[in-house]
């Protein structure tokens, strides 16, 4: 029969607890998972004299690193104690199958049948979790808001460019709707002397790395909206001639290539100074100069007017995360400060800090598998990694008992 149940909080001991592959007939039915599968999960009932033989178990076995009483005393070792059985369980099988290599868990758990894991998994789902604590000296790092930092180390761009960067200014380009890619790349170009332009290299010279990513992602996240400037032309001629540049500019100028700039609703003044730019060779770029070479000053007049009537859009580009709205994503399966309500998913309330960071980093390089942790972990900073686990640290744990549902009525 399949697993349904209701979660009642605060951990009562003695209480059924479902445990993944228990059956009704017996603590002793042995299963088999393998890695990154869980079998149906059926109900069992976890008896005093069980949770004694588990602790029998974790007093032989598990004391030397988890404690009898479950709370950890040892760096990178987990509390385990209120932790979810079903999930305990699950883990002990996936460590006896060797899926984490050989360790000091693969080693232990290699030779317990299963009757021993249930039970384990039992008495220390049965005790009282750890209380938060965060390690003497462990602050959270200070890492600034990058969208907050863009604002400001853009600020002094805005008398040319606009404050969201949409030009208003004829011969200032805007900034909006630029893959973050293209606007570092065409800034070190400037920096670097390969694009000419005195004031634009002193400005950006006195910016860092970290400073133009920022204000990329800035000018990125911002609203896209048309150069309010002139565009005299002829828009239905400017679109035929730039027929040719869909390949590599996209349709109606919104690039889909991050490193090839949108043109839509760009200036129209600064789109012919930088074609004729290409054109002489003062802007040194040859896949650019042939096109540029072919086309006459009318005709660049046209498709500036073109280009400069179509509407920008944003690029595919992520706000950055805070650690609380990371946390919120979390919660959807870890429970809301980290108290799992799902039997599979493991709590993560007042765990150790370094069992978190150790865990979390796993994830992030493969040694640890999960496709789901993988993806949520895949836009994770060491920031956010230290965030993450001081954040969980210092909630207040709260055991579970699973308790059995009727079934639904007809």
């Amino acid at each position: 029969m399949k697993l349904s149940v209701q979660i009642v909080f605060p951990a009562i001991l003695g209480v059924g607890l479902a445990i993944a592959g228990f059956s009704t007939e017996g603590m002793a039915q042995a299963i088999t998972i393998q890695p990154g599968k869980m079998p149906e999960l059926r109900v069992a009932y976890a008896t005093p004299q069980d949770i004694a033989e588990g602790k029998r178990v974790a007093a032989t076995l598990c004391v030397k690193c988890h404690g009898l009483n479950g709370i950890s005393n040892a760096k990178g070792v987990p509390h385990i104690a209120g932790q979810r059985p079903v999930y305990l369980h699950q883990e002990l099988k996936v460590y006896q199958t060797g899926a984490r290599g050989v360790n000091a868990m693969s080693e232990t758990v290699k030779y317990m049948n299963d009757d021993a894991l249930m039970k384990v998994a039992a008495y220390y789902a049965s005790l009282e979790p750890a209380e938060p604590s965060v390690p003497s000296g462990k602050a959270a790092p200070v890492k600034p808001d990058p969208l907050a930092a863009g604002r400001g180390a853009a600020a002094g761009c805005s008398g040319c460019h606009g404050d969201t960067g949409v030009s208003k200014t004829p011969g200032m380009p805007s900034l909006v709707g630029l893959d973050p890619k293209y606007f570092i790349a065409a800034s070190n170009a400037y920096k670097g002397g390969q694009r000419k332009h005195d004031m634009m290299k002193t400005l950006i010279s006195g910016l860092s790395d970290a400073d133009l990513a920022n204000v990329a992602l800035f000018y990125a996240l911002q609203k896209p909206a048309k150069a309010q400037t002139p565009a005299p032309g002829n828009v239905a001629a400017g679109k035929t001639a730039a027929a040719g540049c869909v390949g590599c500019h996209g349709e109606n100028g919104v690039s889909g290539n991050p490193s090839t700039p949108s043109l839509a609703g760009q200036d129209a003044q600064y789109f012919i100074v930088a074609m004729r730019a290409y054109k002489d060779g003062s802007r040194n770029e040859a896949s650019m100069k042939g096109v540029a070479a072919s086309l006459d000053d009318p005709v660049i007049k046209n498709m500036a007017a073109y280009y400069a009537s179509q509407q920008p859009q944003r690029p595919s580009v992520a706000k950055p995360m805070t650690v609380a709205e990371w946390a919120q994503r979390c919660d959807r399966c870890h429970g809301v400060n980290g108290n799992s309500t799902d039997p599979r998913s493991p709590a993560l309330a007042a765990q150790r800090v370094d069992y978190l960071e150790k865990v979390l980093h796993a994830y992030k390089k493969g040694a640890r598998k999960s496709k789901e942790m993988a993806v949520m972990s895949e836009g994770l900073d060491d920031a956010l990694v230290d965030g993450l686990a001081l954040h969980y640290a210092r909630q207040k744990a709260r055991g579970a008992v699973y308790v059995i549902l009727p079934p639904a009525a007809k």
